[in-house]
């Protein structure tokens, strides 16, 4: 019995659910990003620190940087505001596969393979928040990690739609920063946080 043409129908099926439940993970965190402006803010935010980090001028600079902070506490709120509200998700829709390729009902048959988007969600508010607040630090520094913050966000909610692959292979294509290169540009604890959760 030749089984070829049974392997094909059943990895057409497998693209096919993996699409479907893609499709579902995407408009569940489109329905809790919604209400809220953080993508807007992101990137005001990091053209913002890349306009004044290119600025010679020192005090020109500081002028750019102090212009950002009501924009930075925005989306702090904004970011504790939807870590809160994703937490009402069921913990099965909220499940994310550590492998690096997405494959379908993974998430529910080795559930100890996977971490929370809720709980990420909560570290990413914390870390955002974290920096925001960090007035003390230099200006060049806090823009740096907070700007790593920002795109480590980025990475897990590509991860939670797609793949661990998927999201570090966008995250080179866009910002040419490996996933390695930005865990370590986060703020510690940050870190140490996604790091417990993630494995």
């Amino acid at each position: 019995m030749n089984l070829f043409p049974l392997a094909i129908l059943a990895v057409i099926a497998l693209w096919f659910v993996r699409a479907k439940d893609q499709r579902q993970r995407i408009a569940l965190l489109a329905s809790h990003l919604g209400p809220h402006q953080i993508e807007k803010h992101m990137e005001t935010l990091t053209q913002g620190y890349l306009r004044a980090l290119g600025e010679a001028d020192g005090q020109r600079r500081d002028q750019i940087f102090s212009m950002l902070q009501s924009t930075e506490q925005a989306l702090a709120a904004q970011m504790r505001a939807l870590a809160v509200d994703f937490a009402k998700v069921d913990a099965a829709h909220a499940r994310v596969s550590r492998l690096p390729l997405y494959l379908p009902w993974l998430t529910r048959l080795l559930p100890a393979a996977t971490f929370d988007m809720r709980q990420a969600l909560v570290v990413h508010a914390d870390g955002i928040g974290r920096m925001v607040e960090a007035v003390d630090l230099p200006a060049r520094e806090r823009a740096f990690t907070l700007s790593a913050e920002l795109f480590l966000l980025q990475h897990t909610c590509h991860w939670f739609c797609k793949s661990r692959m998927v999201a570090s292979a966008r995250m080179l294509a866009r910002h040419q920063t490996a996933y390695a290169q930005l865990v370590q540009s986060v703020s510690a604890p940050t870190r140490a946080a996604y790091q417990a959760l993630v494995g």
